[in-house]
């Protein structure tokens, strides 16, 4: 703020001046006054928040041991079997005799044998033909195409290394030559990771078609930086939409409801999850908003200052994702029951007063959103939190924390297409490494 030459102006013009510095030190006063805004009480990220010290946790005294204890159960089909015999007696060295012998003890010892790459020299024969002189070659096998010498595991790999545990370029080259013996550069690691655009962009397009059959859909957004030489570093989005057998990661440059319209087409689903972001709605004939997120924004009301509102919303909104997990055990009439108990308390609520700022917007809030709190207890398929589609993009943050974000927009597209995979893959029962493999092979990754 720039200080006035209090000299040049007027009695009038001092006495405005005062009351506008007033009003501005009455309004940081209030600021200051609010409760900080923290991953418990708001939107903000866990990496955000400060992490208070702790004292040390009093040592439980150790129990005697009852028993021989647990060990490593015993492999069902071992590559190898040594038997040991006994030669003589310990104590006093009379020979005993194989035949004999019972087993006493057995134990597995386990290593991992040297790896190394498979190199298989591809040699095509030709001659000139007899009859026009044109010359011919032989056909190259369908397996093992020209041009790159890198096949289908070493992609696997290198993308299960890079997109899932955020290994670099320099550090994968590093890793593939002294854990494998395999010479790769960090330009035949991005052009590998670039050649896998195609096979993993057929197992998107099944996935794509899995998410417009379903009847369930959540959905959720967060930031994607994207550096290119021409457009320089921008934000843009990473997408997902999550059902109950596939997940699907997008990155766009909007955050704007274009990018769910493209993926869905005309697919109208029963029930979309999501948070209460403007983009989110209207996808759905019945919506559940995440209640995870208005649980948090109770919180801050709740350390404002605003004790009676928020504390009883809390309650009504604990009791009815507890009643929730009870869903399976529960008849329909039951669980219509417990949705109109839900709105009558709810109904109650809103016409209690409040004292703090922060009570007043959760208020607001509710009562334009309450349409969607409760949808989940009569619909046995939703979830009452998006914390699905949450943890489908937790990966995806950690990958940009740790590479800063992606340098080109091919290196954004291949990321997005193996986060779908896994995830996929997660729901139908595959671990990341064997997704990644079987989307590089053509193989389908859905369990049916």
């Amino acid at each position: 703020m720039t200080r006035p030459d209090l000299s040049r102006l007027s009695p009038e013009e001092k006495d405005a001046l005062i009351l506008a510095l007033l009003e501005r030190v009455a309004a940081l006063e209030a600021k200051l006054n609010q409760p900080a805004k923290t991953p418990s009480n708001s939107s903000l990220p866990p990496s955000r928040g400060q992490k208070a010290n702790r004292p040390p946790r009093p040592k439980k005294p150790r129990r005697k041991r009852k028993g021989p204890g647990v060990t490593r159960a015993l492999a069902a089909d071992p590559d190898h079997v040594v038997d040991c015999h006994a030669h003589a007696c310990a104590r006093c060295g009379t020979a005993v005799s194989a035949d004999t012998q019972r087993l006493r003890h057995a134990y597995d010892h386990i290593d991992l044998p040297p790896i190394r790459p498979v190199i298989t020299r591809v040699r095509l024969f030709g001659q000139r033909c007899p009859a026009c002189r044109r010359r011919v070659r032989a056909t190259p096998p369908d397996t093992m195409p020209p041009g790159s010498p890198f096949g289908p595991s070493i992609m696997a790999m290198l993308a299960y290394l890079h997109h899932q545990h955020a290994v670099g370029y320099d550090r994968l080259s590093r890793l593939m030559a002294e854990l494998f013996g395999l010479r790769i550069s960090e330009g035949a690691i991005a052009n590998a990771l670039r050649r896998a655009n195609h096979p993993l962009g057929q197992a998107e397009a099944a996935i794509v078609e899995r998410l417009r059959q379903a009847t369930v859909i959540g959905c959720d957004e967060t930031g994607a930086r994207l550096t290119t030489a021409d457009q320089g570093t921008r934000m843009g989005w990473e997408w997902v939409l999550v059902s109950d057998t596939a997940v699907l990661h997008r990155i766009h440059p909007s955050r704007g409801r274009e990018v769910i319209t493209e993926v869905l087409g005309e697919h109208r689903p029963r029930c979309w999850v999501s948070d209460r972001w403007g983009a989110q709605q209207g996808h759905a004939a019945t919506h559940q908003v995440c209640l995870a997120h208005v649980l948090r924004d109770v919180q801050y009301a709740i350390d404002a200052g605003e004790a009676c509102f928020a504390q009883a919303l809390r309650r009504l909104l604990c009791w009815a994702i507890a009643v929730g997990r009870r869903r399976p055990d529960l008849k329909d009439s039951t669980l219509l029951q417990y949705r109109a108990k839900a709105e009558r308390r709810l109904d109650h609520l809103l016409g209690m007063p409040t004292v703090t700022e922060a009570g007043a917007e959760v208020l607001r809030q509710t009562k334009r959103w309450r349409s969607q709190f409760f949808t989940f207890l009569t619909d046995r398929a939703v979830p009452p939190t998006n914390n699905a589609s949450e943890q489908a993009l937790r990966p995806s943050v950690i990958f940009r924390k740790v590479t800063n974000g992606f340098r080109s927009l091919w290196g954004a597209e291949v990321h997005a297409l193996i986060r779908s995979v896994i995830g996929t893959g997660r729901l139908n029962g595959l671990s990341a490494h064997q997704a990644i493999s079987r989307a590089i092979a053509g193989q389908p990754i859905f369990a049916d």
